[in-house]
């Protein structure tokens, strides 16, 4: 099966992904972890003003075969997170890379996505190719 992973977003080989516009990012999950999990039931995610820290778990994502720590692609302050989706997490399926993003962060250190995949790379590693 086949997932679509936009090729102007950073990924984790944890399948978390990150989307820069100056030194803020966007932050959630690809598809192809969401199609993993199958039906999310509940989401934990910082509050704004909270710092995460690239490598360490920020949050978790429960479905309904397994709990999976969130880690962080990068360090940086929340300044937004996606309050609606922690009411219906089963959003993230929909659409995990507009509708279902998780947290607004502005970056320490742009460096911090150096090591980061590309979608080609990305791609590869999940699908085996």
């Amino acid at each position: 099966m086949s997932f679509e992973y936009p090729d102007d977003l950073k990924y984790s080989d944890t399948h978390e992904y990150a989307r820069l516009e100056g030194d803020v990012a966007t932050i959630g999950i690809t598809a192809f972890a969401v199609d993993q999990l199958g039906d999310i039931v509940f989401l934990e995610l910082p509050e704004v003003g909270e710092l995460i820290e690239k490598g360490e778990t920020f949050g978790t994502v429960e479905s309904v075969k397994a709990v999976e720590d969130l880690k962080a692609p990068l360090t940086g302050t929340v300044l937004e997170r996606n309050d609606p989706l922690l009411d219906t997490p089963e959003q993230l399926a929909d659409d995990p890379y507009s509708l279902g993003w998780m947290l607004k962060v502005r970056v320490d250190d742009l460096s911090d996505l150096d090591d980061a995949l590309s979608a080609d790379d990305y791609r590869a590693q999940v699908e085996g190719e």
